[in-house]
């Protein structure tokens, strides 16, 4: 059983607790939580990154907007649940990114099937090249599109994901400190403008130094890093109710000032 620590909660109906506490305290909803944020993870790095859209004139990658929610969730996941348990969802993210990325690359490079018939081989766009081709070697152009992506991108996409989400949680959690417990809004766009900014400045050079120019990767750097933050500022009503839920239901307020911030330190959960 975690034990109570001894200042005052921020609220009179929870209990605050130290960083370590929460670290090997159960909680009730926070395996709902970790699953909530790998497979937004996930889904918007698989779904949203491959398609370039353009509303308006105005051009940009679909998955900017799902994949600033996990940055959410992770403000989320630290503010309730404390840095200790946060950095178990990281992990689990980074190790669920690796993963999806080699399943990606071997499903890819496996050949396909001439009979492999899908939505591209039955578009009477493409008949043309199924009749000079086969259905299996459109599919496959297709897929590749789709799911094939170079090492750059991947290991870009997993290392800005692994530090920005480190540097978010650490802000978030040191934040808490600072401010006692207030000024939920301050801390969460205030950790996500340190969080997207090291996801940014790692992600674009990685992928794209020497393929585009260096002043196109700083425009798309910053633009993106800002429409982040924006979208993080949006969704700020939301965070203050699902915040409010998860602390009512959990019962605890967990504040870290008494932890290894460390990204390689040991579990704290027993």
């Amino acid at each position: 059983m975690a034990q109570a620590h001894p200042q005052a909660s921020t609220s009179s109906n929870l209990t605050r607790i130290d960083g370590k506490s929460g670290g090997r305290r159960h909680f009730r909803y926070f395996d709902y939580a970790m699953a909530a944020f790998v497979a937004i993870l996930l889904l918007s790095n698989l779904i949203g990154a491959a398609k370039l859209t353009t509303v308006e004139g105005w051009t940009f990658g679909a998955g900017i907007l799902f994949f600033p929610v996990s940055y959410v969730l992770g403000d989320v996941l630290t503010e309730v649940y404390g840095y200790a348990n946060a950095r178990r969802c990281v992990w689990v993210g980074f190790f669920a990114l690796i993963f999806m990325a080699f399943m990606s690359f071997v499903v890819v490079a496996m050949p396909p099937s001439a009979d492999w018939g899908c939505a591209a081989s039955a578009d009477p766009l493409l008949a043309d090249v199924v009749s000079a081709t086969n259905p299996g070697t459109v599919c496959q152009s297709t897929y590749v599109s789709v799911f094939g992506s170079t090492w750059r991108i991947v290991a870009a996409s997993v290392v800005a994901f692994w530090a920005g989400e480190f540097v978010n949680s650490y802000v978030m959690a040191k934040m808490k400190v600072w401010t006692k417990g207030r000024h939920m809004w301050m801390r969460t766009i205030g950790s996500t403008v340190f969080g997207q900014a090291m996801d940014s400045a790692i992600f674009y050079p990685v992928a794209f130094l020497g393929v585009w120019t260096g002043q196109s990767i700083l425009v798309v750097m910053l633009t993106n890093w800002a429409l982040k933050v924006v979208w993080e500022a949006v969704l700020t009503p939301l965070t203050y109710l699902v915040v409010g839920w998860l602390k009512a239901r959990e019962g605890v307020d967990v504040f870290d000032d008494n932890l290894d911030f460390s990204p390689f330190a040991k579990t704290d959960a027993v």
